[in-house]
């Protein structure tokens, strides 16, 4: 293992507390034990610690699937090319470096749908089920993305 610094947002937490122990370890020379038992920190007592992988892509699609559910029906030109530009943006910016190369590779194949509301929540819904497909997660049924995302759920459970 290299003594590279771990990236908090590529992995999820128990993996990146390990790797910051083995990286802290290696610094001081310190051997590790045989029967040592891997690190379980429990950051549940904490609201404000750095997010990993696993709560940075849950955020983030929360974010965009929002975004996209209140994004006009009717969108002027200007708005259809900035909603393009910002996706491209931010797959370059993207903390996770093979997420954002994931999504870079996404966007050259299947671009955003920018032209409406419903297609630009239909495309990105889309995108995260190819995620989820690729991680082994079920996939989200489309046809549900304004309840979910915008009017909430038709039994009224989020009134």
């Amino acid at each position: 293992m290299s003594n590279e610094k771990p990236c908090r947002a590529c992995t999820d937490f128990r993996t990146w507390a390990k790797r910051q122990k083995e990286v802290y370890d290696s610094e001081k020379g310190v051997q590790k034990k045989q029967d040592q038992t891997p690190v379980t920190s429990d950051k549940s007592n904490r609201d404000d610690c750095p997010l990993d992988k696993d709560e940075l892509g849950s955020k983030s699609w929360a974010f965009l699937h929002t975004m996209a559910a209140y994004y006009p029906d009717k969108p002027t030109k200007n708005q259809k090319a900035d909603m393009n530009n910002f996706f491209h943006i931010f797959s370059k910016f993207y903390p996770c470096n093979i997420c954002a190369e994931d999504l870079q590779e996404q966007l050259k194949h299947s671009p955003p749908e920018t032209g409406s509301q419903e297609k630009l929540s239909q495309w990105l819904c889309r995108i995260h089920n190819e995620v989820n497909k690729k991680l082994g997660k079920a996939e989200f049924d489309c046809t549900l993305v304004n309840q979910r995302w915008r009017d909430g759920w038709l039994d009224g459970s989020c009134d």
